[in-house]
């Protein structure tokens, strides 16, 4: 087996792998946050939209709309897909994906801080959007971490998906060196990159997280 070969592949795969849980993470977390306030909003219109684009984006399978978003301008609007939209197709489906459970762990983190908070803040003489930023959003962060947390390590297995419209990330280029040189080893390299890369990542977040531990 040619091990030069292999690393230059899969090193090939991890990149595209990182990048799309990079900008998963770089655009999800935001727009979660923006649709929670959606989710939370008194306005009828606004709620039942947002509820039902998160019962949509939960209810349903990340494969099937990472196919739907790729697939869909051209056969429902008959719109030619341009050079590189697979990539962008992946992000955008990964993005909308994931900001969906990122809006309900922030919208549970939100209300669970005491109305009397805001109350406080009232009487004390802060705007609405000043007591969100100054006093209830460092809470609603260090509450809500842990479940980010989750998320963010199933958003690196998940990266894998990618291979329905034939993105060659990490996985998906250990699987055509392993079907080329018939042996199991670039899988399990794979496995141990995936195991890495979730340690890195939950060392990170509890770093973070004892960090925002302010009581102790």
């Amino acid at each position: 087996m040619n091990y030069f070969a292999l690393v230059q592949q899969l090193a090939s795969g991890m990149v595209v792998t990182v990048e799309i849980f990079v900008l998963t993470l770089i655009f999800s977390l935001p727009l979660g946050l923006v649709i929670s306030f959606g989710r939370m909003a008194k306005n009828p219109v606004i709620h039942l939209i947002t509820k039902f684009y998160i019962s949509i984006m939960r209810g349903t399978p990340l494969m099937l709309q990472i196919i739907v978003v790729y697939f869909g301008p051209y056969l429902v609007f008959g719109i030619p897909l341009p050079q590189g939209y697979r990539f962008i197709a992946v992000i955008l489906a990964f993005v909308l994906n994931y900001a969906a459970y990122f809006a309900e762990i922030y919208r549970s983190g939100i209300e669970s801080i005491p109305k009397g908070q805001y109350e406080a803040a009232k009487v004390l003489g802060y705007s609405k959007a000043q007591t969100f930023i100054r006093i209830i959003l460092p809470q609603v962060l260090k509450r809500v971490l842990p479940p980010i947390t989750n998320e963010t390590i199933t958003l690196v297995k998940d990266t894998s998906l990618a291979f329905v419209i034939t993105i060659a990330e990490m996985f998906t280029a250990a699987k055509q060196f392993a079907a080329a040189e018939s042996t199991f080893v670039p899988l399990l390299v794979a496995g141990l990159f995936y195991y890495i890369f979730n340690l890195l990542v939950a060392t990170g977040m509890e770093t973070l997280e004892k960090k925002l531990n302010y009581y102790r």
